[in-house]
Formats: structure tokens, C-alpha cells, sequence
């Protein structure tokens, strides 16, 4: 029986995605045998992103600077915006390094048994965006899942008056599948093989 302060780390580890009660106890066995170096660490880490950790006003994802350093970079294409449905689909669609346009975080996607409104995501802000003029293209990157497809119809539908083209991503995504758990090479081939919507 471990003292109730480290009962409480393992406890505030298993809440993390992935991590079960097992997952977790081993975790902080192996912080605790490496406290000197990986410890530290870590509370560092933590400290410094709790600290400067901010939203993106421009598209939504999480970083330690306004804007982001991907809406920051002047090397990324500004005619096309990736639209996504969460922070994580936009990090692992970056970690493929493919796609050189910014993004644009929804936060979630439309659901009618949860309750999930067109005004409760940033559907008006992505649309102020391409009003600004400038967006040559938009790929929905939505998850291959039904309110995914329901959201890239609905996002097709509200763009349609604009002179842009409208893309999703096409082969290699499973239906039923979420982006953040595909493999690189699996979203590689979905960015490459993306088709006009509609």
C-alpha cells in the first residue's frame, strides 16, 4: 500500500486517455525510481504548459503562443484551411508534414443525440475566415464517422456561395475511424487521394 499522495498521482494519471489504474501505478513506480532526472522533468514540463498553454484565436488549436505557430508561420499556405474537428486530428494530421495550409479546429461535431448545435462549434469563425478573402481551398478532414460526414455536409452546404474549391479526405480513412489513432502513412494517402465534395 502506497502513501495517499502517490495514490493520488496514480489516481490523476488513470483519468489520462489510455491510461488504466495498471497503466497508471507502473508510471509512477518508474517516475518515482527516476526521480532525480525524469522526474523533474515532467513537473517542469507541466508547470511550463500550465502556465503560457492558450487557444488559438485564429483557428482554434492549443499552444503556448497567439497566434500559434502554425498560423504564425509565414511559410504555410494561407490559401487553404484544413478544417478538423478537434486539436488532436490537427496534430496528427500535422505530424504527417504533408498538408503546408493552416487549420481550423471546429471543436467537436454536429450530434443530435448529444446535443451538438451548428452554433456550438466554430462554424461562423471559419466562415468569417474565408469571407476575409484569400482561401483558394478548404479540406474537410472530418472523421469518417456518420456526425463527421454530417458535419462535412453541413460545412459543404454553408461554403457553397463562396469561389473556392471544397475537398475532403478520401481513401485509406476507415469508416468509423478517428484521425488521431491512424497511422501516418494511412492519413499520408487519405491528404493525397482528397476529392471535391459534392
Amino acid at each position: 500500500m502506497a502513501s495517499q499522495e502517490i495514490e493520488n498521482l496514480a489516481s490523476a494519471l488513470a483519468r489520462l486517455p489510455g491510461l488504466g489504474p495498471r497503466s497508471a501505478r507502473r508510471a509512477v513506480l518508474w517516475l518515482v525510481k527516476h526521480r532525480e532526472t525524469a522526474l523533474k522533468q515532467v513537473l517542469d514540463a507541466l508547470g511550463a504548459v500550465q502556465d503560457k498553454l492558450v487557444e488559438c484565436e485564429t483557428c482554434g488549436n492549443v499552444d503556448t503562443q497567439n497566434p500559434c505557430s502554425i498560423c504564425a508561420d509565414p511559410r504555410r499556405d494561407a490559401k487553404s484551411i484544413c478544417v478538423v474537428e478537434d486539436v488532436a486530428d490537427l496534430w496528427a494530421l500535422d505530424r504527417a508534414r504533408l498538408f503546408t495550409g493552416r487549420y481550423h479546429v471546429l471543436g467537436g461535431r454536429l450530434s443530435a443525440l448529444d446535443g451538438v448545435r451548428p452554433e456550438d462549434l466554430a462554424i461562423d469563425s471559419l466562415l468569417g475566415r474565408v469571407a476575409e478573402g484569400g482561401v483558394d481551398e478548404v479540406v474537410l478532414a472530418m472523421n469518417a464517422t456518420l456526425e463527421g460526414q454530417t458535419t462535412a455536409h453541413y460545412i459543404a452546404e454553408r461554403l457553397e456561395g463562396f469561389p473556392l474549391r471544397i475537398t475532403q479526405l478520401a481513401h485509406g480513412l476507415p469508416v468509423g475511424g478517428e484521425l488521431d489513432y491512424l497511422d501516418e502513412g494511412t492519413l499520408a494517402q487519405a491528404l493525397r487521394a482528397r476529392r471535391p465534395l459534392g
